[in-house]
């Protein structure tokens, strides 16, 4: 059970490596990098590519750790016992299964997401320490052991909004996805658009790296933005002449909605024309 990569993804060769070591020490893999790196898409490649359902949890600000285990709706029932429901007499109605629960007791090993676990309360790693540990937990209502048929594949992403602890780190293997390089953002082109000609590539790659080096920018340009913003240029049909004139430092983009996405980064950048323009003219 190996992960090599997929047709639709562009695995670096570190980054196999990383999967491959998590799934065969059995530890948790925690993955950062930036947004748009593709840490999310991972592990639903990893599941295609191994043939292992998947089990997604996205993270939001207001989760709780117990939320993946099971919540017990002790107000429903309640309700229902003021109205003579018959169901009051069993609690495992009111019941509802988390996401651990459900990649403990599957049949066959899935791989568990665990996506953008730095969103939630800075005790919520430390509160699943025990669980993903031992890879079980108590039901208190019934008094249910849940034990893992079999240990799941864990992935975690993180997005460094928040330091995670330390104890939670050493129970992870760690991987952090560079932002790709030209050569390897060349493949990953070529997957979503595999007729694409290679002086459009070329061009646009040269305008999107300037772009992301320009001092000051709030938001560099993800690897989503590019792919959307290259849909664009076919779209539109620009000649790849006309992005081989646009310093990014000189003049805008064409179609740069696609690529700066908050008003300070495109105030920025008019201001850098602005002056260009004023420098030329001097």
């Amino acid at each position: 059970m190996k992960f090599e990569g997929t047709k639709t993804y562009v695995a670096t060769e570190d980054l196999r490596v990383a999967v491959n070591a998590a799934i065969a020490l059995e530890r948790p893999l925690l993955i950062k990098g930036e947004p748009g790196t593709g840490k999310t898409v991972l592990a639903q490649e990893v599941a295609q590519a191994i043939g292992a359902p998947l089990i997604e949890w996205h993270i939001k600000s207001t989760t709780k750790a117990q939320q993946g285990l099971y919540e017990y709706d002790a107000v429903s029932r309640l309700r229902d016992s003021q109205l003579g429901d018959e169901r009051v007499k069993d609690i495992r109605n009111y019941i509802k299964r988390g996401k651990l629960w459900d990649a403990f007791t599957m049949d066959e090993r899935p791989v568990l997401l665990i996506d953008e676990i730095d969103k939630a309360d800075i005790e919520f790693p430390n509160d699943l320490l025990l669980e993903l540990d031992r890879m079980e937990f108590f039901v208190y209502e019934t008094g249910e052991q849940v034990k893992a048929n079999q240990r799941p594949i864990v992935m975690i992403t993180s997005n460094n909004e928040k330091e995670l602890p330390d104890a939670f780190l050493r129970r992870c293997f760690f991987h952090y996805i560079k932002f790709p390089d030209a050569d390897t953002m060349t493949e990953i082109i070529n997957v979503h658009f595999p007729n694409l000609k290679g002086r459009l590539i070329t061009e646009a790659l040269n305008v999107f790296y300037e772009v992301r080096e320009i001092p000051g920018l709030k938001k560099k340009p993800s690897t989503s933005e590019l792919l959307d913003w290259l849909k664009l240029l076919l779209v539109e049909d620009i000649d790849p002449e006309v992005l081989k004139e646009r310093d990014p430092t000189k003049l805008i983009p064409p179609l740069h909605g696609a690529l700066l996405k908050n008003e300070q980064d495109v105030t920025l950048f008019e201001r850098l024309a602005f002056l260009a323009r004023r420098e030329s003219r001097g």
